[in-house]
């Protein structure tokens, strides 16, 4: 660790400070606005995300990826924020037992609305991707890594190529990922969802 935002490690910490960073960058840039967080924790205040939203929708020259858990209440809440075109929402799907949260995801009314299913620990059969405009797979990482296993992954992009559902598949992960790689069958998919290639020219930054 060792760096300042995380001084309180994972515990809960808002950072006031860098809420309105996004509107003092001019060049279109894609944020990921939570890396190590989620802004749906039940412990963070409606007042506060909806101080996010109000940023995001304040900077219509970026686009902005969520990620969260806690579908039920990102749900919750739904009603109560502003969903500007730039605002992508996703929700993590690593298991059968959590395959609950797309149904709630579909019923944001977020424009763009993908998956990741990351660290992938299970098969997932019969996804529903109806409305689903992209998926993400990746295998989890570092000393321990759980394994994913090729038909899993191969079952996956067969139903988002059935579905023409975008298909990023980011690893296969273990204790040397960069060894592993990201090739299926010899060929990277590193598709993105429809009518976004121009986020190919966009910078990744990373707000939390």
């Amino acid at each position: 660790m060792g760096v300042w935002k995380y001084r309180n490690g994972f515990q809960l910490t808002t950072h006031e400070e860098v809420i309105n960073d996004p509107m003092q960058w001019n060049k279109p840039k894609k944020i990921f606005v939570n890396s190590m967080s989620d802004l749906f924790h039940e412990d963070v205040p409606l007042e506060y995300i909806q101080r996010v939203f109000q940023v995001m929708k304040s900077c219509p020259q970026h686009v902005f990826q969520l990620l969260t858990k806690r579908s039920d209440v990102l749900l919750q809440y739904a009603s109560s924020l502003t969903w500007t075109p730039n605002i992508w929402m996703g929700v993590t799907v690593e298991s059968t037992k959590v395959q609950h949260r797309i149904n709630d995801l579909l019923l944001i009314p977020s424009k763009v609305k993908f998956l990741s299913l990351e660290p992938l620990l299970t098969p997932l059969f019969d996804l529903n991707l109806t409305g689903i405009d992209w998926v993400i797979v990746g295998g989890e990482s570092g000393p321990g890594a759980r394994s994913i296993k090729a038909e899993w992954v191969l079952d996956i992009k067969a139903q988002c190529e059935t579905s023409q559902t975008p298909f990023f598949f980011k690893q296969w992960g273990g204790t040397h990922k960069k060894v592993n790689g990201s090739l299926i069958e010899g060929r990277h998919y590193h598709e993105t969802p429809v009518n976004t290639t121009h986020l190919e020219l966009l910078t990744a930054e990373v707000l939390i």
